[in-house]
């Protein structure tokens, strides 16, 4: 067996290449440590400061604007007054093709859940209705243990934990994960001729009798 074939899902690809092998991929596996280490430390310093300050987001990002602004029309107005250049604001438009790009994205994915949606509710897809009934019992479940913003935290922490994590010790977590559906196929094909044959012999026999 080669090392690829122990690989999990039998992937050829590195982690820096599934997660796109650029600036991102980068940011996420630490190969940019300087980029990486100041999100993290924005991500921990705004958890710090909305958790133990009476700040919520939305007066937060009024006051920064507000404060952006303010030093922008004080550094505008002196640079007037003492025939200095004015602050190097770039000139930024949206195009009308960017615009129609992102409205053709938005468009897609919004038809895409209607459909699904229609599908759902119709009952033509049960096994549909199964993921979305478990990811919405999840999401229930995990919103019921904390609140949206530190859920925001913890994920930004755990993408910039995880994956760097796993790209370490890859070869060790892939083999033990293999393991471990090993197992889990195992206990399931037990179940399987040990409960659930039974339960469909003893409905077949009932339906018999009846």
């Amino acid at each position: 067996m080669t090392s690829s074939d122990r690989l999990l899902f039998n992937r050829q690809a590195s982690v820096h290449h599934i997660l796109g092998g650029g600036l991102f991929a980068d940011v996420i596996l630490w190969r940019d440590k300087s980029v990486t280490l100041t999100i993290l430390i924005i991500t921990l310093a705004s958890w710090v400061m909305f958790e133990r300050s009476n700040y919520t987001l939305l007066s937060y990002v009024s006051n920064v604007l507000l404060l952006l602004l303010t030093i922008l029309f004080l550094w505008a107005k002196s640079a007037q007054i003492l025939n200095r250049p004015t602050p190097p604001i770039p000139h930024l438009q949206l195009s009308e093709e960017t615009i129609n790009e992102v409205a053709t994205i938005i468009r897609d994915q919004t038809n895409a859940l209607l459909s699904v949606s229609y599908d759902i509710a119709l009952g033509k897809d049960p096994k549909m209705f199964a993921k979305v009934a478990a990811y919405l019992i999840l999401i229930s479940v995990i919103g019921s243990l904390t609140d949206f913003r530190t859920l925001c935290y913890t994920c930004i922490i755990m993408v910039l934990t995880v994956p760097v994590a796993y790209e370490r010790y890859e070869s060790h977590v892939d083999s033990s994960l293999m393991k471990g559906n090993v197992k889990f196929k195992k206990l399931y094909i037990r179940f399987d001729e040990e409960f659930i044959k039974n339960v469909k012999k003893w409905i077949l026999e009932k339906n018999k009798l009846s």
